[in-house]
């Protein structure tokens, strides 16, 4: 049974549109309709308002965490057409590190990439391209690529290919080239979960996925946890949750998750890639896992959850040390 553990008044004004976790489970971020960014201390079970950033013009609709080894990095997009990066300069001194504004609609969804890539982030927008962010470091310098059209009318969300390579011993396959290789999973508009791989300095589609019959509302591309299997999570206002599996990122096979009573918004993967949370329409957060048998059941269902508008779910990591 899945229960609230506490309760977080974070004095938003308006709707909140997404609310993540930091690396090691002691900060939470949210984003709201009221064009602000909140920070929380959420040691102990209690929370303690860090930081309240303002710097979008318009609703802002998802944060995500960048990895510790290049400090405590933010990144947040919004109707505005713009994405920010914030950086804690120090101890509650939040500034604003880099401004994104090379997009002409609404920034839908951010992501970063896997921490072994460096500090890259992907963006997805109602204009229907992807932008890649990538920063350098040292320099403090921003290097920006572009998939154009990549969905038509809109991209409402990207998310990461794990970089984590199989071990060994579970790994049967006789090459691991195309291991090393950047991939993210978008989707969009046009009802399609896209694949695209990175190849020299461009970004080039390397598998659409077809089985929604609306607008694709977030995919989730599972931790890898030592198996050479991949799988794709998505969901879609067709109120169905889609898992794609492939083991050799050439053919993927989709099966139906659940068809849902209303639309649905988000999924996320638990870090050790072996249950999904899926919250929609319905207000309700439920868990799914697969049975050795390839089954999915739900093993975990809060229909509390009373709110409107888009809902969102975040596994919160355990707290860990680098």
């Amino acid at each position: 049974m899945v229960s609230v553990l506490n309760t977080i008044d974070t004095g938003h004004e308006d709707m909140i549109h997404c609310a993540d976790v930091d690396y090691y489970g002691l900060r939470l971020a949210t984003c709201s309709s009221d064009n602000s960014v909140k920070i929380f201390d959420i040691k102990n079970g209690a929370q303690t308002l860090a930081a309240d950033l303002k710097g979008h013009g318009g609703p802002v609709w998802q944060v995500a965490w960048g990895h510790p080894r290049y400090g405590n990095v933010l990144a947040s997009c919004s109707y505005d057409r713009k994405v920010i990066v914030w950086k804690e300069a120090g101890p509650g001194d939040w500034t604003k590190w880099y401004e994104y504004s090379n997009h002409d609609s609404s920034v839908n969804s951010v992501a970063w990439a896997p921490a072994e890539y460096g500090l890259v982030l992907a963006c997805g927008s109602s204009d229907g391209s992807i932008s890649v962010l990538t920063a350098n470091v040292e320099a403090g310098t921003w290097d920006c690529k572009k998939i154009p059209n990549a969905h038509t009318i809109g991209c409402n969300t990207v998310s990461w290919c794990p970089a984590t390579v199989p071990e060994p011993a579970f790994d049967q396959r006789p090459s691991k080239t195309n291991l090393a290789v950047k991939r993210l999973v978008s989707g969009g508009c046009d009802n399609a979960v896209k694949i695209w791989k990175e190849d020299g300095d461009r970004w080039e589609e390397e598998k659409r996925l077809e089985l929604h019959s609306d607008w694709v509302r977030d995919v989730a591309w599972a931790p890898s946890v030592g198996m050479p299997r991949h799988q794709i999570a998505s969901c879609s206002q067709d109120r169905r949750v889609v898992i794609w599996t492939s083991d050799d990122l050439v053919t993927w096979q989709p099966a139906v998750l659940h068809n849902f009573d209303d639309v649905v918004w988000n999924v996320s993967w638990s870090l050790t890639g072996n249950i999904l949370g899926v919250s929609g329409g319905d207000n309700k957060v439920s868990l799914w896992k697969e049975t050795s048998e390839g089954q999915w059941i739900c093993i975990s269902e809060d229909t509390n959850s009373a709110s409107t508008g888009t809902a969102q779910n975040n596994f919160i990591p355990e707290q860990r040390t680098l």
